[in-house]
């Protein structure tokens, strides 16, 4: 009796892999029907975020908005370069007293120096941050609307390698660069 139940499995599981075997078969040749039907896009997120005219608009207002606190950073910098100069080219002259106060005080102008230009750095990468999710999410909604008028089944943002047949970039460029129904209303 112990002979048949061991046999009884292995004529199941026989029949379950001939049953695999016919399916895989069966998917492996409908595949190429599948992928012809499939409509695939590709955009180029990174060329979006720097030749769109919104990327453009961000960037210009980031350089307007810390234009001025960046080059007040440089001219403090440069004056502490310039202090830092005199003071080395004077030390050997200067009482020991007189030097370690100089010194101390170009020590405390730097560590300002660089905790401002810190601070700079954080408000700039957060602004910057702040204009580009801007500019993300409106291409985001080209982008669907691309994909819904057009009726593609996939968009890819992220990818190793794409062709030029499925890359969409330029598309989404003109449609972001196009004026927008309320700013063409405003003129």
């Amino acid at each position: 009796m112990k002979m048949f139940a061991t046999q009884r499995p292995a004529a199941t599981a026989s029949k379950v892999s001939r049953w695999l075997a016919v399916a895989a078969v069966s998917v492996a040749a409908a595949a190429p029907t599948v992928a012809q039907d499939l409509k695939i896009g590709y955009v180029n997120s990174e060329r979006v975020l720097r030749e769109s005219n919104a990327a453009k608009a961000a960037q210009t207002k980031l350089e307007t908005e810390f234009g001025k606190r960046e080059r007040e950073l440089n001219d403090a910098g440069n004056k502490l370069k310039t202090a830092a100069d005199k003071l080395e080219k004077d030390g050997p002259t200067l009482a020991p007293a007189e030097l370690q106060r100089r010194q101390r005080e170009l020590v405390d102008q730097d560590r300002d120096l660089q905790r401002k230009r810190r601070e700079f750095q954080e408000d700039l990468n957060q602004r910057r941050n702040e204009e580009l999710a801007a500019v993300v999410e409106r291409a985001n909604r080209v982008i669907r609307q691309i994909y819904e008028a057009e009726k593609y089944d996939l968009i890819l943002q992220e990818v190793i390698f794409a062709s030029a047949r499925v890359d969409i970039t330029d598309k989404v460029i003109r449609q972001l660069n196009a004026p927008t129904p309320a700013a063409a209303a405003g003129k």
